[in-house]
């Protein structure tokens, strides 16, 4: 008999976790933390695990949202034995020390939560296993009941530097969970690698099957829609404020400008990063002959970036237009981001411009589905602000289109089917065309707290 237990981001975007029973082994998948929660509700369903053998963890790849509450999880369960992929586990020694330092400014009274110590990171990082991609792992947990191991490889998953997609096998049974996916290559990532994969079971993200994907477009025909915008602000003197998280987006939007510069597509211009993308950026540069990407010559430091965290006085923006690359992505409050819309939203030759996927309940969201002139209230408690710059939506997905969703259910011919890490828009498009193209699927929608067993 098999379990799966979803502890969290079922049906949401945030503190990805789940929990698998494989004949008496438990696996967690994933450790996220949400991004717009605070305190113990920004953490997954830790307590359901209580009296559940839990043996190992394995962490898909290094953002928040799916390996954020890995700290609190070893809090809990001190004997755990995690595995990642080598890139994963570098990145992690990094964002994770970097998310003390903000949970500590972050703290919810009325949710407090035992803040982890940058001590406690270093002896998890250091406890982390690793695999390569294709590697074999077999392993038994202390309350297996089979002569047989579950057997675990990590796919390349296309999404970020070192992120997996995870095959399990036991006896006769295949599990196959997605993490985040993305079938189409990027500027530096290349798509993911499905080969050799029949499945039973398929976990798959849903993020972007609410999304009509004629909205989306190409990477490359989106960059040069985005090229072609940021090229009419420069020319009136105005710098470009693009929110990015510092993992991911950051070095590809990093390395696509500096390429369309070298092409004489884009104006040459300054390009503005900092804080923890540049030390991540590092990490690329580093890996980039160990994995398989694009533009393998391509020296992320080697780019002339200039720092945000540098600059105090953000008139320096108007005396020396550029790119603005600053986290977070969604412009949550007090990030770079967020701190810099202030005084773009006043700039009437600034451009605010949104690259990948925000949550409808995040400042970005909300001023990226607004126009110049109208009016913008980005929380409860602030006064309603005119935005004078201009604003524009473009779309660079690290994560699979839905029609692409639907071929791996094609290529992984699974006979049941479970949706997690999305809207529930985006969870009813997909279940229903899965149920509409493919006979004998067993389709269920994840729900935090419900058992599915098979």
């Amino acid at each position: 008999m098999i379990r799966f237990l979803p502890l969290g981001g079922a049906d949401d975007i945030g503190a990805s976790c789940f929990y698998l029973n494989i004949s008496g082994t438990g696996i967690i998948l994933d450790s996220g933390i949400h991004p717009r929660k605070k305190g113990i509700a920004s953490l997954p369903a830790f307590e359901l695990l209580n009296d559940l053998p839990v043996d190992f963890a394995f962490i898909s790849h290094a953002h928040q949202d799916h390996i954020g509450s890995l700290p609190f999880l070893v809090q809990r369960f001190p004997h755990l034995i995690i595995y990642s992929t080598p890139q994963t586990k570098e990145i992690a020694e990094l964002t994770l020390h970097n998310a003390a330092n903000i949970l500590k400014q972050n703290q919810n009274e009325e949710n407090p939560l035992r803040n982890y110590t940058h001590e406690e990171i270093e002896l998890l990082v250091r406890s982390m296993r690793t695999a390569d991609y294709e590697e074999l792992l077999e392993l038994k947990g202390m309350r297996h009941i089979s002569r047989q191991p579950v057997k675990i490889v990590f796919k390349d998953a296309g999404h970020i530097l070192g992120s997996a997609a995870i095959r399990l096998e036991f006896e006769d049974q295949k599990i196959f969970y997605t993490g985040d996916i993305n079938l189409s290559s990027q500027t530096i990532m290349t798509s993911a690698d499905l080969s050799g994969i029949k499945t039973d079971t398929l976990i798959t993200e849903t993020t972007y099957a609410a999304t009509d994907s004629s909205l989306l477009g190409t990477w490359q025909s989106e960059l040069k829609r985005f090229t072609r915008a940021v090229n009419l602000i420069l020319q009136k003197g105005g710098s470009i404020l693009v929110p990015v998280f510092s993992l991911g987006k950051t070095q590809e939007l990093l390395a696509s400008l500096h390429l369309m510069m070298k092409k004489g597509t884009l104006t040459e211009t300054n390009l503005y990063t900092g804080g923890i993308g540049k030390d991540i950026s590092n990490v690329y540069d580093r890996n980039r002959y160990i994995i398989k990407r694009k533009n393998k010559e391509l020296v992320l430091k080697e780019i002339p970036q200039n720092n945000i965290y540098e600059i105090d006085d953000f008139n320096y923006f108007k005396k020396h237009p550029g790119i603005v690359l600053a986290s977070s992505g969604m412009m949550l409050e007090g990030t770079a981001s967020y701190k810099l819309l202030d005084f773009w939203l006043r700039q009437d030759t600034f451009a605010v411009f949104g690259v990948g996927y925000m949550d409808p309940d995040t400042p970005g969201y909300k001023i990226i589905n607004s126009k110049k002139g109208e009016l913008v209230q980005l929380n409860l408690f602030s006064v309603p602000r005119k935005i004078e710059c201009e604003i524009g939506k473009f779309y660079f997905p690290s994560h699979s289109k839905r029609e692409e969703l639907i071929s791996i259910v094609r290529k992984t011919k699974p006979s049941r089917v479970i949706l997690i890490h999305g809207e529930e828009k985006g969870k009813d498009w997909l279940g229903f065309n899965i149920l509409s193209k493919f006979n004998g699927i067993k389709l269920f929608s994840a729900d935090t707290g419900k058992d599915i067993v098979w």
